[in-house]
Order: structure tokens, then C-alpha cells, then sequence
């Protein structure tokens, strides 16, 4: 089986503009740096959070992106979101928003006009997956991908589902078009409920408990909000719910193996590109958008 390499706790929440309480995973201690995640180059979490009514929306203005792909999953709470390329709506709970910044986009996201007016919890996770260099500066695109639409398995005996954003589980296709092979599913498990997984062993794997708490090939209990990276010893591993019904986001992609360059919201291969990146963001060439 594949085995547990470290269980990592949330870090100290901080708030990305006025809107997100996160906590960060990727790129963080515990050995969970850019390459070790590879291609997942970033990850925020938004545990459960109550924020109360505001008549202004809270967020995040305008900024930009470039040399990879922004994922946005709302399991709690709606996010409307802009871009620069003519993409936008809300994303609603249970929906995901794919947006590939690619060869640089300009981007906005607020709580939803009446989500902020009733308040109330919030959780989400943002994840930046890196895209090959031969695809950094390709047209940006956006797939909005409603719960409705996510494809889904279910599994025997009644032990839940799993929602299927991108890759495969047990030959099923997910709904997100992707530039390498990513897997990236929500494990929805009942209590008790047991679901099996392979990814080949060199792909980069990690589980986030987003409710609930599980056990992984049966061993240690991992509590609701911690991070689970898995060894590149193995290709099967199991969950299962413990005391509760969990869900569980399941990542695993395999890594692309090239330069990281990271600046801020720009990432390339060379710093060369990173100048490049700042002197078009500089002189407009990532479009225009109204913050």
C-alpha cells in the first residue's frame, strides 16, 4: 500500500484580501514546498468560517495571473467571480470554477451579493496547478463547472460518492479538462464508508479532510482540517470515516519535472520570464478589468 508521509496540522489562518481566512498548505512547512506537491503548486484552504452580513461584499480586487490554472472549490458559501478574458458568474456550493490564467489574465473575486448580505459560513479551497512551459503562454480559458455537472460515482454498499472534478477513479472520467494528468475528486463517505484508490507511484498524492475525520489504509485517524501527503511508494491506498460521515479532497497529479520560477501571482520557469511577466503586467498587456 501506498503509506502515509506526514500528517500535517492547518497552519495559522490569515486573510487573503478581506474576504478569505485561509489556511496554507502548499507551499508550506513540512516539507510541502512547489516541487514536492508538483504539479500542485499552491494550496488554501478556507476551513468553516462564519462571516457575518456586510452590505459590501468582501474579497479580493483586482489582480493578476499567469503561467498556470486557479481551481476554486465551494463547499460552503458563493464566490462571484470576473476576469479579464469575458469569464465570470457565481459559484455556487458544491461548484467548481477552472480558470487558466495561462499567458496572463486579470482576475477578481467577492463573496455573492446576497451571500454577503445574509452572512454566514464559508469554506472553500483555491489551488494553483502548474501548466507545462510549452502551455504557460497559451490563451487563457475558463470552465465553470457546476455540482450538476461534476460527474460521480457511487460507491458499493452504500459508502458514499465520489465527485470526479478531474482525471478518473475506476476507469469513470471527471468533467475539468486538464494539461497534464491530474486526478482531483471530492470523497464524500458516509460513516464507516471505505473507498480505494490507485494512482501511479510517482505521481504526487495528498488528501485534504475538508469534514469528518478518517483513517488511511485503516492506520492512524487524521481530524477534520489536516493535510495528508502520501509516500511515491506505492499506487493503492484506502480511506475510510471514522465516527462521522467525511469529506475528503483527493489530489494526485503527475509532476512535470521543470524549472519553478514564483513571483507573487506569476509562475514560470526562468526569472527571466518573471520580468517578463511584471513588464507586460506593467504596460497593460493582461487586458483590462474595472475593480
Amino acid at each position: 500500500m501506498r503509506t502515509v508521509e506526514i500528517i500535517v496540522p492547518p497552519r495559522e489562518p490569515h486573510f487573503v484580501g478581506d474576504g478569505f481566512r485561509v489556511h496554507n498548505f502548499i507551499p508550506g512547512g513540512y516539507r510541502l514546498d512547489m516541487k514536492r506537491m508538483d504539479p500542485f503548486i499552491m494550496l488554501d484552504y478556507n476551513s468553516r468560517h462564519y462571516f457575518p452580513p456586510s452590505e459590501k461584499p468582501r474579497g479580493v480586487g483586482v489582480h493578476p495571473h499567469r503561467g498556470f490554472e486557479t481551481v476554486t472549490v465551494a463547499y460552503k458559501g458563493r464566490v462571484a467571480h470576473y476576469d479579464s478574458s469575458g469569464g465570470g458568474g457565481v459559484i455556487d456550493e458544491g461548484d467548481v470554477q477552472w480558470m487558466t490564467a495561462a499567458s496572463g489574465i486579470l482576475h477578481k473575486e467577492y463573496h455573492e451579493e446576497s451571500f454577503s448580505k445574509e452572512g454566514g459560513d464559508f469554506q472553500m479551497i483555491q489551488l494553483w496547478v502548474n501548466l507545462p512551459a510549452k502551455y504557460k503562454m497559451s490563451e487563457p480559458k475558463y470552465q465553470a463547472i457546476s455540482n450538476g455537472e461534476i460527474t460521480k460515482y457511487a460507491l458499493p454498499d452504500g459508502a458514499g460518492t465520489i465527485e470526479i472534478i478531474a482525471g478518473e477513479y475506476r476507469g469513470v472520467k471527471g468533467t475539468a479538462s486538464t494539461f497534464s494528468p491530474v486526478h482531483m475528486m471530492n470523497a464524500k463517505l458516509e460513516k464507516g464508508g471505505s473507498a480505494e484508490f490507485s494512482f501511479p507511484a510517482h505521481f504526487n498524492t495528498g488528501l485534504l479532510v475538508v469534514e469528518g475525520s478518517i483513517k488511511v489504509n485503516g492506520g492512524e485517524e487524521v481530524p477534520t482540517d489536516h493535510f495528508v501527503l502520501l509516500e511515491n511508494n506505492d499506487t493503492d491506498f484506502s480511506i475510510q470515516a471514522v465516527g462521522e460521515n467525511a469529506l475528503v479532497m483527493v489530489l494526485s497529479g503527475d509532476p512535470l519535472n521543470e524549472p519553478i520560477a514564483a513571483h507573487g501571482p506569476f509562475v514560470m520557469n526562468s526569472r527571466e520570464e518573471i520580468i517578463e511577466a511584471i513588464e507586460d503586467f506593467n504596460t497593460g498587456k493582461f487586458g483590462h478589468l474595472e475593480d
